[in-house]
């Protein structure tokens, strides 16, 4: 039988609480989950009874947190947390669930949001705020995800940028030398060939197409300008939604770039300045200025009709309350149509993380905000944006975020970005291409995804490139083609 370390360890986590001294143990009696936490002054116990219509292994894996939590918060004086037991990247994709299932629907089709709210703070403890919060960006995303099932989207990795961020985790590298970057687009056009030979064979419709990274814009002009036409040529058709270029460093775009994306029937461009702090871009490994960034800004919305969306780090080394206030202030005066607000992540592999490896160093070495003061700039965050008009629309959440709390992307009116409520929500094939892509093909009869990763590593993606592309096309027949695995 499973010994639940994993649970464990996630609420301990959450609730930054040490294990030594603690002695936890889990009985399973038919439906019934029963916790004791033993320690010097005693033993702790805590039973509840798993729900009949979820999934058994499911239900004891969530009661045997909730047990554990709610010891650690009620009888030890551990501090609550936002989000409760909730754990993992996408948890609007619960709520989505129960709906499908009738679960807060009435006989009359009309969602109950408020049977929703007080499920998700029974089941997993959240705080009513962020319950509310939940229901309404899953509610939002309804509409978008419910689309055909032959629509898909493309998701095209450019691993490079100009400079690696302090807290950086991502699979780019530093722009190498231009053979280099030959060899890649050699390997990306035959990547991008077969993919598109795929979606034809199989009769898709490209929805969205998104050029991440790293940051795409970082590729000289040469490079950007082949790269964009390979993609608009295998890719695009009148029936594209929305076509997304990160273009994340403000310093990496020129008006010769713009000129390309324009070209190339671009909807939708990023310029990501995470701060309006000189201090801190330096602090963060950013070659940029504020300057730059709204010198971008400004090229980029007089030279065509797409939106524009803005993402925001809160909780960056050296900044609190009031420098947030800042920097929000100056991003809403440039008027974008999306604004994502993140909160920093201490995340595996990043040079951030590695520093804090070294018993040398602590987390006060980076001057970084507590918790409290993070929530109170998420806080601030969405007083102001629902005061300017802007709605929360896609959410996720990391490992070790400052604040435990969430990313969420705010936007104006019909602003949503397509592919962001897709990837989250995964319920639509979204083809990888490029290095570090990955393809996630939903089996809805057999309530499964097919993934087939890139690798992250570019040299091993370029060496190894037809046996990812192989593995991508096994899995698209299986579910396209009728093909068993």
């Amino acid at each position: 039988m499973s010994n639940y370390t994993k649970e464990i360890g996630e609420v301990l986590r959450a609730l930054k609480v040490e294990a030594s001294g603690l002695e936890i143990s889990n009985e399973i009696i038919g439906r019934r989950v029963i916790t004791r936490v033993t320690t010097e002054n005693g033993c702790l116990r805590k039973s509840s009874l798993a729900r009949p219509d979820e999934r058994r292994s499911s239900e004891i894996n969530r009661l045997v947190k909730k047990n554990l939590y709610r010891l650690l918060v009620e009888s030890a004086g551990v501090e609550e947390v936002p989000y409760g037991i909730m754990h993992g990247v996408r948890p609007t994709k619960i709520i989505q669930r129960w709906l499908r299932e009738g679960f807060g629907v009435t006989s009359h089709g009309v969602i109950d949001r408020d049977k929703i709210v007080r499920r998700l703070m029974s089941d997993f403890l959240t705080e009513r705020d962020k319950a509310q919060l939940l229901t309404e960006v899953a509610l939002r995303q309804v509409p978008i995800i419910k689309r055909g099932e032959k629509k898909i989207s493309v998701y095209v990795g450019i691993p490079f940028c100009k400079t690696r961020c302090l807290y950086c985790s991502f699979p780019s590298n530093v722009l190498p030398a231009e053979e280099v970057v030959e060899n890649f687009m050699r390997a990306l056009r035959r990547d991008v060939e077969a993919a598109a030979e795929a979606i034809e064979r199989y009769g898709l419709e490209v929805e969205t197409i998104y050029i991440g990274g790293g940051t795409p814009s970082a590729l000289p002009e040469k490079f950007f300008a082949a790269m964009m036409e390979l993609v608009h040529e295998k890719f695009w058709s009148a029936g594209v939604e929305e076509f997304t270029v990160e273009c994340g460093r403000p310093d990496t775009i020129t008006a010769e770039k713009i000129s390309v994306m324009k070209k190339f029937s671009v909807t939708r461009v990023s310029v990501n300045p995470q701060t309006m702090h000189e201090r801190t871009l330096e602090i963060i490994g950013r070659k940029h200025s504020v300057a730059d960034v709204i010198r971008a800004f400004n090229q980029l919305r007089a030279a065509g009709i797409w939106q524009i969306n803005m993402d925001l780090i809160i909780g960056l080394p050296g900044e609190r309350l009031n420098d947030f206030k800042e920097t929000l202030e100056k991003i809403l005066e440039l008027a974008p149509d999306d604004v994502t607000i993140h909160s920093l992540a201490i995340k595996r592999g990043s040079r951030l993380q590695k520093r804090l490896s070294d018993e040398l160093n602590t987390l006060e070495d980076f001057n970084l905000p507590g918790d409290e003061e993070v929530r109170l700039m998420s806080e601030h965050a969405a007083k102001i944006l629902r005061g300017e008009n802007f709605y929360p629309y896609y959410l996720y959440r990391q490992g070790y975020m400052s604040g435990q709390i969430e990313n969420v992307g705010w936007c104006r009116r019909g602003a949503e970005g397509i592919y962001n409520v897709e990837i989250m929500g995964e319920r639509q094939t979204i083809i990888g291409v490029g290095a570090a892509a990955s393809t996630k093909v939903p089996d809805h009869a057999a309530w499964k995804i097919w993934t087939a990763f890139n690798a992250k590593d570019l040299k091993t993606y370029m060496n190894d490139l037809e046996r990812y592309i192989t593995r991508r096309e096994e899995i698209l027949a299986q579910v396209y083609g009728g093909v068993e695995q």
